[in-house]
């Protein structure tokens, strides 16, 4: 083993969902650095196209996609394995946000589109690549995010937003125990404040200032913070760690 985060890395197939968000950017940016051949998934077409523009190494690729396509799924990730050779490493950090100022002003239709991309399409793409890793029978790694809110069970109008993330730590509990078997670990990166255009959303300047306050280390995380977990959980020095949640968080979160 070498002694460098991404050991074990290089020419390994990686997809990166949510790649052209301010961390799944950081992600993709940091894995294609370590030497991987990174598949850039993201909703939006010219931001991702972007993305695997500024990437060293290669081959890269782009690929606009919604993750609400279940069906489809396992035809993407078998479009990683044809192009790259191999397929490794799903990091999914894809999600999204609808804040509301109080529950009462959440919407079903809020619950579903949250539901459909944060929870369910986690759970179908994950198994998708437990799937591809079997078949390939070199053991894989899964790294999904979730969020603080899974722990504190949100504020306000982000309690449905809380919930799928705490759905996303169960499921990745069960799964990392479902495939330990077969050299496929399965864990979860949960970051605290990150200064994003998400974090951001919906909120005054001092109801960021307060969201800031609690945190030991005094100031949001850049995004690029993230990578290096996401990383080392993907690489040679993380083979024995699966069903953790990783906290990211300042110390704003400690459990």
């Amino acid at each position: 083993m070498s002694w460098s985060v991404g050991a074990g890395l290089e020419g390994k197939g990686v997809v990166v969902t949510g790649a052209a968000g301010g961390i799944g950017r950081e992600v993709a940016l940091a894995f294609a650095k370590a030497g991987a051949r990174v598949a850039a998934i993201d909703v939006k077409e010219e931001p991702v196209n972007s993305v695997v523009a500024e990437m060293e190494g290669g081959p890269h690729f782009a690929r606009a996609f919604d993750l609400r396509a279940i069906a489809e799924h396992e035809a993407l990730l078998k479009d990683v394995q044809d192009r790259f050779g191999r397929f490794d490493v799903l990091a999914h950090v894809a999600g999204v946000l609808i804040r509301r100022a109080h529950v009462d002003e959440v919407t079903e239709e809020d619950w579903d589109f949250q539901h459909d991309i944060n929870l369910k399409a986690t759970f179908f793409l994950n198994r998708a690549a437990g799937r591809a890793f079997r078949a390939q029978g070199r053991g894989g790694r899964i790294i999904n995010f979730t969020s603080q809110g899974w722990w504190t069970g949100g504020f306000g109008g982000s309690v449905v937003y809380a919930a799928t993330k705490g759905g996303i730590v169960s499921l990745t509990r069960g799964l990392a125990r479902t495939y330990a078997k077969d050299k496929i670990t399965v864990n979860a990166v949960s970051p605290g404040a990150v200064d994003t255009a998400m974090l951001r959303s919906g909120l005054t300047e001092e109801q960021l200032a307060a969201q800031i306050a609690p945190i030991p280390m005094g100031y949001m995380a850049p995004p690029s913070d993230l990578a290096g977990t996401v990383v080392f959980l993907a690489s040679d020095h993380a083979s024995y760690i699966t069903g953790a949640t990783i906290n990211v968080s300042g110390g704003w979160l400690m459990y």
